[in-house]
């Protein structure tokens, strides 16, 4: 007995597995996450070192050599970049996909610590980027000035508030992992030393700094017993004040006692800015939360906003916290459009179904796999650990318009054979088991397709696995219930039974007076309540249903006959001229082939959040202050552009979690625009246009680009790799790359990461005159860092806050360059030696950064595009530096988005050449022939002429998420051919002659495929079509899947058939005989 017959004779267990099923599958949805993107694992690691004070080309000869030599042969390395910068440096490894990045990091750290690094820089850290890790929810914390208000008081007053307040009560939120504040002023004690009173003391700023290290302790001597009790020893000596600063003795000698406020300033301070913030203009602090690894991203936003109504309480008059930018509402806005555009394909389908068969109970039961499908694929969704984000989703949507193949050609076989005469049960039984292999083998060939997505190199693989799976899952659902409860629903009987509600005449009269009251409360009145609206319900639906029959049906069915008739006779013209068929199939098929030339391609859309990002930078050496000038011009003018509602900006480098070797400086500043609510994409590309105007007129000595926000870690679209050794040379090269590529109008906001010189003073000691004066080298240069870089000595405990304590020179000794020229570097000593008579002063320029890939030297060039392709761009890019001449020393390699695309394309061609391969293993082992699948493959060039054209009309362009698509399509436009072809076999099986076999088929089926192939369409059109958030990377897979589909029924439908007829030449009499025989 067979799992169709089993279902049929069993249906309460069918029933109860089903209900269980469907009540796990409803408690399981609500333990799902819900993310905006799958969680990828990036396959990179940064390491990152701090260097304070120095240059860049110290930092590269220092750090970044060293390192990078030990670092390049960790095993699984695919890439090695670097950037030494003034006071950092980032080497960034970038492994191939698939590389467990845990056991990576060990690899890494263990590399890390075998390098010998100068004693005065930090351990290098390790850090790992992951585009989760980027703020869901950013706030800024502002206050109202007074008059009166001391502005700088007041932004360290916001800071402290801040770091001690909001942070830490938004860090108890469950599912926050970190709330980090920037901007404003953080606390600081400065002890600024006047080295002339160092001098004559013979005292250093390395032994102010000791001396506060040594005062400013708590240490616990242990335990005493005094009498009975047990006393506690703690030798209290901690800070408590200024006053105790500013009286630690420093010196004493010969009965004399020189404290710290006789030689040095004690200020309560804040440390020179890294960041200013700004909100519309106005400075700023900004809070940026972080969410833990695995917390759902809208409930965790959904507790901070509840603790920022109570903090808000707590907050003083004058302040206010507004929320900047929210991640989850963009992941709500997208799901809801997922869930909008799955119900309304949903009900495109029902309608479908409901024309086709004229009958509402069949549509019911067919229409019932969609909601059970997706109910219980929540159930496997949970088991592999699968959130909902928009892939998830988009894959359950994109699958609605499919769940319903299986059930519809089960149930129109089922009515076929019902029509032939059997009895219900014979007729669910046969008609489900005629058709079970038809749609297991349909249903495993769209299954098998997503296999080869394990090979999938890049973002694509990880990032549409959650996609591949949920369809999957929900496909293999659909195909249990299709052979499981459809054939026992089918097999039903309705029969109304009419019983009385209530059977008034077997009660006393005592008991109908004392249960009248509750009887009519809790039976009567509900029940008639319900009555009501069950016939309010069944009147709508009447309606409706007479709307249908009266002018939608009819229309269809008399669009459906015709069609019909059409195609017999189209049929029957092409059986009987083959080769004319076939050559117009491929000259079709070629045609299509000239469009893909013309479809603009990249690795994935852009999507519009609502947000836009400008990027400026100054010339290197520009102070973080003069930055921040120019960020208030810009402020103003971009908040007088239409569609632009508010303005954050960061001068410096802010205070972020991410990994990324990032173009961060006080010389740098970065504007996130938030956009009016329901600017479409449309005024989004206008708006773009008009803010590069914009900036072009602002450029005056500063690098502009303005982009949307990317939601993965990739490079910009043009970006151009110069390597060599000489960085003049590459200075050349790279001003000859912009030169030429300025020439046509596709790129813009071109740049190179090699600017005008970082401004520095080189100080150059004379060893002769050091050695000549005893002066060691190393007590020489620490001079200069304590004088001018200074010296943490200790922490002020301040209530809750640790506040840096730093000991240097006060500014006059150290601010100008002169100042530098007298400092003292042997203050310890009878006969002061001023710096000037050892070394050279000089002031000059080095790189502002300097650029390393593969332990090689290298300046990028880089850009946006303003219209076009990236292939195309990339074809532009070359024929326009076919004629530059490169400085000797100095190659050229193409990178960015064009080696990510390259990389993703390859691997993905691979995928649906393997996607193709299973197709047919599969299609091979139902049809047990190796012709047959041959010749239902053809079905997969016609799909994607389909596909070609309907990207072509949309101005689609090709990308990782058309290519998806494409395989995707591979596994469905071969089920109409395989269902065609399998009932071709079964009346050849029967005796039948060839032609009479194809056309039979052919009538026979043409109902089922067309409702399969409009159901799925229908099902996809809302994605398709959607408009709102997320749209850009759901709307071409769905787009692919229609064309391709579409086109592929149409010429499916006749040249398989044709196919058919050329190339099967199977003895069907012998196989007969065979049987019989068996």
């Amino acid at each position: 007995m067979n799992i169709i017959e089993t279902a049929i004779r069993r249906p309460v267990t069918v029933s109860m597995f089903t209900l269980a099923a469907l009540v796990f599958g409803l408690v399981l949805v609500g333990r799902l996450g819900f993310n905006l993107l799958p969680e990828l694992s990036y396959p990179t690691l940064t390491v990152r070192t701090d260097f304070e004070g120095s240059a860049p080309a110290e930092v590269e000869n220092l750090i970044t050599r060293p390192l990078e030599g030990n670092l390049g042969t960790v095993k699984g390395l695919r890439q090695i970049r670097s950037v030494s910068k003034a006071g950092r440096s980032d080497i960034y490894l970038e492994f191939y996909w698939g590389t467990n990045i845990d056991l990576a990091s060990l690899d890494v750290r263990e590399k890390m610590d075998q390098v010998q690094l100068p004693l005065e820089v930090k351990p290098p850290t390790l850090l790992r980027f992951n585009p989760n890790n980027e703020p869901i929810i950013r706030l800024s914390l502002s206050q109202k000035l007074n008059p009166e208000d001391n502005p700088v008081q007041s932004l360290a007053k916001l800071r402290r508030f801040a770091d001690l307040r909001l942070s830490r009560r938004l860090e108890t939120v469950e599912g926050v992992a970190a709330a980090k504040a920037s901007g404003g002023y953080e606390d600081q004690i400065q002890i600024l030393l006047d080295q002339n009173y160092l001098s004559q003391l013979n005292l250093t700023v390395e032994d102010i700094s000791q001396r506060l290290k040594s005062e400013n302790i708590n240490l616990s001597g242990g335990q005493i017993k005094n009498g009975h009790q047990q006393l506690l020893v703690r030798t209290f000596n901690e800070y408590q004040s200024l006053d105790d600063f500013a009286n630690t003795i420093v010196l004493s000698k010969d009965n004399k006692i020189v404290k710290l406020k006789d030689i040095a300033k004690v200020e309560f301070t804040h440390k020179d800015p890294t960041a200013i913030i700004r909100h519309n203009g106005e400075q700023a602090v900004e809070i940026a939360i972080y969410k833990e690894g695995d917390a759902n991203t809208v409930q965790v936003a959904k507790k901070l906003h509840a603790k920022l109504k109570l903090l808000e309480k707590d907050l003083p008059d004058n302040m206010k916290v507004v929320v900047l930018t929210d991640a989850s509402k963009f992941i709500e806005q997208s799901i809801s459009e997922l869930r909008s555009s799955a119900v309304i394909g949903g009900i495109l389908a029902m309608l479908i179904i409901y024309l086709f068969l004229g009958e509402l109970r069949p549509t019911l039961i067919i229409s019932a796999t969609i909601p059970l499908s997706v109910i219980i694929t929540f159930n496997l969704m949970y088991a592999a650990n699968i959130d909902m984000n928009i892939m998830s989703l988009g894959g359950l949507a994109l699958a609605i318009g499919m769940l319903v193949d299986n059930a519809i050609v089960v149930l129109e076989n089922i009515d076929r054979k019902r029509q032939q005469g059997l009895t219900l049960y014979r007729a669910a039984a046969e008609g489900a088991k005629e058709v079970s292999g038809a749609i297991t083998a349909s249903t495993l060939t769209t299954i098998a397709v997503f296999l080869p997505l394990i090979f999938v190199e890049g973002i694509a693989g990880q990032l549409f696995r959650d996609q591949a799976l949920t369809i999957t899952f929900s496909l293999l659902v659909s195909l249990i219930i299709a052979l499981t409860l459809i054939p026992m629903l089918a097999a039903k009987e309705i029969t109304k039974k009419e019983q009385p509600l209530f059977v008034r005449n077997e009660r006393s009269e005592f008991a109908r007076i004392a249960l009248f009251v509750p009887e009519f409360l809790f039976v009567i009145l509900p029940w008639s309540i319900f009555w009501i609206l069950k016939k309010f319900a069944q009147m709508i639906l009447l309606i409706i249903s007479i709307v249908i029959d009266k002018f939608i049906a009819k229309i269809f069915n008399a669009g459906y006959k015709f069609l019909s008739e059409k195609y017999h006779s189209l049929l029957d013209s092409s059986l009987a001229s083959p080769a004319a068929t076939l050559f117009i199939a491929i000259v079709i098929f070629a045609s299509s082939l000239t469009l893909v030339s013309k479809l603009p391609k990249v690795v994935l859309p852009e999507m519009a959040q609502g947000e836009l990002i400008i990027k400026i930078q100054q010339v290197p050496g520009t102070a973080i202050q003069l930055t921040d000038q120019r960020v208030v011009s810009l402020s103003k003018k971009l908040l007088q552009v239409k569609g632009i509602k508010e303005v954050f900006s960061i001068a410096g480098s802010g205070n972020k979690l991410t990994a990324n070797p990032e173009q961060e400086g006080d010389n740098r500043a970065e504007f996130t625009l938030l956009l009016e609510k329901g600017i479409s994409r449309e005024q989004e590309n206008q708006l773009l246009v008009e803010l590069r105007l914009l900036l072009e007129q602002e450029s005056n000595a500063i690098t502009a680009d303005v982009e949307r926000p990317q939601l993965f870690n990739f490079a910009t679209p043009l970006s151009i790799e110069l390597f060599g050794y000489d960085m003049k040379s590459l200075k050349i090269a790279a001003d000859s790359v912009i030169q030429k590529l300025e020439k046509s109008d596709r790129f813009i906001d071109l740049h190179s990461n090699m600017k005008s010189g970082y401004p520095e003073a080189q100080i150059t000691f004379d060893q002769y005159k050091l050695a000549k004066l005893g002066i060691p080298m190393k007590q020489a240069t620490q001079a200069v860092v304590n004088a001018i870089r200074g010296n943490k000595a200790t922490r002020y405990r301040l209530k809750e806050q640790q506040i840096d304590v730093l000991v240097r020179l006060n500014n006059s000794s150290r601010d100008e360059l002169q100042d530098v020229s007298n400092l003292i570097i042997n203050p310890t000593s009878k006969h002061p030696v001023p710096l000037s008579s050892v070394a050279s002063v000089t002031q000059t320029l080095g790189p502002s950064e300097i650029m390393r890939i593969d332990q090689q030297r290298v300046v990028v060039v880089e850009g946006q595009l303003l219209y076009g392709g990236l292939a195309e761009a990339i074809d532009d890019a070359q024929n326009l530096l076919a004629s530059v001449k490169l400085p000797v020393g100095v190659n050229l390699l193409f990178g960015g988005q064009g080696e990510e695309m390259s990389r993703s394309f390859n691997s993905l061609m691979i995928a649906l050449a393997l996607a193709i391969f299973m197709v047919y293993l599969v299609m091979a082992s139902q049809f047990e022939s190796l012709l047959h699948p041959f010749i239902i493959l053809f079905s997969i060039p016609l799909a994607l002429t389909g596909a070609i054209v309907a990207l072509y009309i949309t101005h689609t362009e090709i990308s990782v998420v058309v290519f998806l698509g494409l395989i995707m399509l591979a596994g469905i436009v071969v089920n109409n051919a395989i269902v065609l072809l399998d009932k071709i076999n079964q009346l050849r099986l029967d005796g039948v002659e060839k032609i009479r076999a194809i056309r039979e088929a052919a009538a026979s089926r043409l109902r089922p495929i067309l409702m399969t192939t409009l159901t799925t369409v229908l099902g996809m059109l809302p994605l398709a079509t959607g408009i709102s958030e997320g749209t850009e990377i759901r709307a071409p897979m769905a787009i692919t899947v229609i064309g391709g589909l579409l086109v592929s029924t149409l010429l499916t439908l006749v040249v398989i058939p044709v196919m058919y007829q050329v190339m099967d030449r199977k003895d069907y009499a012998a196989i007969i005989e065979r049987n019989q025989e068996l």
